[in-house]
């Protein structure tokens, strides 16, 4: 499921397609959406940290080497010492339809879990996106919950879908 895809670090050289990506609402997708935003965020996070830090990071999803997309998560936290990791995913909509988001989605797991304490590992997607949720099963994430008017997009809210994976039932 994996051949070919691998997660690597924000380069400069990917700032430009990131901007574009969330410049047209056709790149980035209808459910990853959210209106115009100021386009100088990705160039002043990556002068700051690079899109890596322990609260909030984002890695480019290559496959056969070409960019396709990206990951990112933020540390969510459910206690005073403890937290989760949420993720989200987009890909180009050449890559959509392909398994890559499953394979990209399952390889960020591994990678959190394997550089992390953390114990949970969760993602929201609409309830209205059912090729997010099947991606989200075949990574071995499990159906918890239904949010409803979770989130707000495009003059309503939506209802959303709660996936999570634990450190003891990552594939093997």
């Amino acid at each position: 499921m994996t051949e070919g895809i691998r997660l690597r670090p924000v380069t400069e050289l990917d700032l430009d397609a990131l901007d574009a990506m969330f410049a047209d609402p056709a790149l980035i997708g209808e459910f990853n959406w959210n209106g115009y935003s100021d386009s100088s965020q990705w160039r002043r996070r990556f002068r700051e940290n690079g899109l890596l830090t322990e609260d909030k990071s984002v890695l480019m999803i290559d496959a056969d080497l070409s960019p396709v997309g990206f990951v990112s998560w933020n540390r969510v936290q459910t206690g005073a010492t403890v937290y989760v990791y949420q993720f989200g995913i987009s890909l180009l909509p050449a890559a959509r339809g392909r398994g890559l988001g499953s394979a990209a989605q399952l390889m960020l797991a591994r990678y959190l879990f394997a550089h992390s304490p953390v114990n949970r590992i969760q993602a929201t997607t609409e309830a209205g996106n059912i090729a997010e949720q099947r991606s989200l099963e075949k990574a071995g994430f499990a159906r918890e919950a239904v949010l409803k008017e979770h989130v707000f997009r495009d003059g309503e809210w939506r209802d959303e879908v709660l996936y999570r994976m634990l450190r003891s039932e990552l594939p093997a």
